[in-house]
C-alpha cells in the first residue's frame, strides 16, 4: 500500500488565523440541529430578508435573459445610480467613473490592497478591528502594524495617534466608521484631518463605511461629503448591512481616478465581474421607496440598540462606550473573565446565547472583551440568560474557593 502524500500548502496561507465567529456560528447551528434553543448574537447579519423589490428586479432580469457578464467595473447604470445616491444621501459629488462594483466589500478591499501594496509594505490599523483586514494584508506578504486603542479614543485611531506612530514605510492606514466590533464613529472633521495628514505623507487612507446608513441619533455622513478631500482617500462600502443584501455578495469601492485602470485589470483577473442578478437587485434597492423601507429598518436597529443598552445597564453591567452606529456592543467582561473564548464557549453551551470573543478582533483587550450583535430581536431574553450564567459562574467560583479554604489540614 502506497504511503499517503504530504503535499505542501502556501506558508502565507498556513499562517492565516481562523475567523472565530464562523466557528461559533457553526457550533450554534449544530446545537440548534440537536433541538437546542439558540439566540444568535454572534454574526453581523441583519435578521431581515432582503427587500422584495430586490428579488423582483433580479428575477425580472433573469426572465429577460440578462444573465451574462457585466463590465468588470460594474453595470454602468448601477455605477451611475451610486453616484446619484452619494449626491442625494451624503451631498458628495462622486463621478460614476470612480465607482467600482465588486463581489462583496471583502473583494473590494482585496482588490484595493492588491493594487497598492508591495511585499513588506506596512498598513496601519487599530486594534481591535475587523479580522479580515489583517488577513488580507498578510496574504499579500505585507505587514500589519496594529495600534492599540481603547475607550479613551472611543476605540478609534486619531490624528494624534497617527503622528505618534508614523513611520516612512507605512503605505496605507485603515479605519472604519462606524466600526466593527465597537459601533463607534470618527467625527467627520477628525477623519478629514487624518486624511490630510496622510496625504502630506503620500500615504493612502482607506475608510471602511460599510455600516454608514446604520447611524443613530445623528445623520449618516461620508468622508466624501466634504467639499475638499485629498486624493489619497479610498472608501469601501457594501450592500450587505444597511441595504440588507448579505447573501447577494455585492459591494463597491470609490477610489482615486488614477487607480481605476489597475482596479479594472485586477478585477478582470480576480473575479471577472460581480454577479449580474445582484447588480440588478441593487438598482432596485437604491430607489426612493426602497430607501424609505430601509430607513424603517434602521429605526428598528436603533430601538434594539437602546433596548440592549437598557437591559444590560438594568442588570448592573457597565458599558464603557455606547455604539453610535452598526449593530454591535463591545463589552468589557474583565470583571468576569480573562479568557473571552472560554467565556463565549461556556455561555453558548450552558445558555444557548451565541456571542463573539474579542480575540477575533485583535490582541489589545481581546481576552477581556466580547461582541454582542443586536441583529436578533430576543434581546431581553438574551440578557436574562447572560445574567443567570454569570450568577452561576460566580457561585461556582465561590463554592470552589470555599471548598479549598475549608479542606482539613492533614498536618494538624
Amino acid at each position: 500500500m502506497s504511503q499517503p502524500l504530504h503535499l505542501p500548502i502556501s506558508k502565507t496561507a498556513a499562517q492565516i488565523a481562523p475567523f472565530r465567529v464562523m466557528k461559533i456560528l457553526g457550533q450554534a447551528k449544530a446545537l440548534e440541529a440537536q433541538g437546542r434553543d439558540i439566540i444568535h448574537m454572534e454574526i453581523g447579519e441583519p435578521d431581515f430578508a432582503s427587500l422584495p423589490c430586490v428579488h423582483q428586479a433580479a428575477m425580472q432580469a433573469a426572465e429577460k435573459g440578462i444573465t451574462h457578464y457585466t463590465p468588470t467595473l460594474g453595470l454602468p447604470a448601477l455605477r451611475e445610480k451610486l453616484s446619484e445616491f452619494y449626491q442625494n444621501f451624503y451631498n458628495a459629488k462622486i463621478p460614476a467613473g470612480r465607482v467600482v462594483i465588486t463581489p462583496g466589500s471583502s473583494s473590494a478591499l482585496q482588490l484595493v490592497l492588491t493594487a497598492i501594496l508591495n511585499p513588506n509594505d506596512t498598513v496601519l490599523m487599530p486594534d481591535p478591528t475587523y479580522p479580515c483586514n489583517r488577513q488580507f494584508v498578510e496574504l499579500l506578504q505585507a505587514n500589519v502594524e496594529s495600534i492599540p486603542v481603547d475607550v479613551t479614543t472611543n476605540y478609534q485611531l486619531t490624528t494624534q495617534l497617527l503622528e505618534k506612530h508614523w513611520q516612512p514605510h507605512i503605505k496605507a492606514v485603515m479605519v472604519a466608521s462606524p466600526a466593527n466590533p465597537t459601533g463607534t464613529l470618527i467625527e467627520q472633521e477628525e477623519l478629514l484631518k487624518m486624511a490630510n495628514f496622510l496625504a502630506e505623507k503620500n500615504c493612502y487612507f482607506i475608510v471602511d463605511e460599510i455600516y454608514q446608513g446604520l447611524v443613530y441619533d445623528r445623520p449618516a455622513e461620508s468622508i466624501l461629503g466634504h467639499e475638499k478631500t485629498p486624493e489619497n482617500i479610498i472608501v469601501i462600502n457594501s450592500f450587505s448591512k444597511f441595504f440588507g443584501m448579505t447573501g447577494w455578495r455585492l459591494g463597491w469601492t470609490i477610489a482615486p481616478a488614477h487607480l481605476i485602470d489597475i482596479l479594472d485589470r485586477l478585477g478582470q483577473n480576480l473575479y471577472l465581474s460581480a454577479p449580474t442578478p445582484s447588480q440588478y437587485g441593487a438598482l432596485a434597492v437604491l430607489e426612493p421607496e426602497a430607501l424609505s423601507e430601509l430607513e424603517t429598518r434602521r429605526q428598528t436597529f436603533q430601538h434594539r440598540r437602546d433596548r440592549l443598552i437598557s437591559a444590560m445597564q438594568n442588570a448592573g453591567f457597565k458599558l464603557k462606550t455606547l455604539p453610535a452606529g452598526a449593530f454591535y456592543i463591545y463589552w468589557d467582561v474583565s470583571a468576569f473573565t480573562d479568557d473571552s473564548e472560554q467565556f463565549c464557549a461556556e455561555l453558548l453551551e450552558q445558555t444557548g446565547v451565541a456571542i463573539t470573543p474579542g480575540t477575533d478582533f485583535g490582541k489589545s483587550g481581546g481576552k477581556t472583551h466580547v461582541r454582542l450583535a443586536y441583529t436578533n430581536n430576543r434581546i431581553e431574553e438574551a440578557v436574562e440568560r447572560i445574567v443567570e450564567f454569570i450568577s452561576k459562574s460566580k457561585l461556582s467560583m465561590f463554592l470552589s474557593r470555599l471548598s479549598a479554604f475549608c479542606k482539613p489540614n492533614i498536618f494538624g
